[in-house]
């Protein structure tokens, strides 16, 4: 089954990842309350985890690119967990974005509109959101960017 999302990720020429299974002790996906919270994704692109940190070995055009391929992978876990059916996404709540960052790098807005272009990109008005972007000194297994959701459902 073909949905609006997959037909406007093809329009973009993207392709969404398998959804990422958890490697550690939880689970991608709680639903409660009418609102699926997303665990923390990470950015593959072509297989690859996109590691680094952001103004000191990569760059901000590299920074946004992860934060799309987390977008993508929080789309992922959402169409995973609701069988494929992503109409039910009534509305994106939330994305917390983290961004491995240099002492000095303080564009993490600017990172996390990877991320936030997306959303609004497939959802429409649906996927403009509420966010935080902030810069940590390390992420799991050395990933430049790292991303969480709150997403209303149907």
């Amino acid at each position: 089954m073909t949905t609006a999302i997959d037909r406007k990720l093809e329009e973009l020429g993207l392709t969404l990842p398998e959804a990422a299974a958890p490697v550690a002790a939880y689970v991608p996906v709680v639903e409660a309350g009418g609102l699926l919270h997303i665990s923390g994704q990470l950015p593959f692109k072509d297989g690859a985890l996109m590691t680094g940190r952001l103004g000191e070995d990569r760059d901000l055009e590299f920074g946004a690119e992860a934060a799309q391929r987390c977008a993508l992978m929080l789309v992922a876990q959402i169409k995973k967990y609701l069988n494929g059916d992503t109409a039910r996404v009534a509305r994106i709540v939330k994305l917390g974005v983290f961004v491995n960052s240099a002492a000095d790098f303080t564009d993490q807005p600017k990172v996390a509109n990877g991320a936030s272009e997306l959303m609004q990109a497939l959802f429409g008005d649906d996927g403009k959101h509420a966010r935080s972007a902030v810069g940590v000194p390390t992420l799991p297994l050395g990933a430049a960017v790292e991303i969480d959701a709150i997403v209303q459902i149907r």
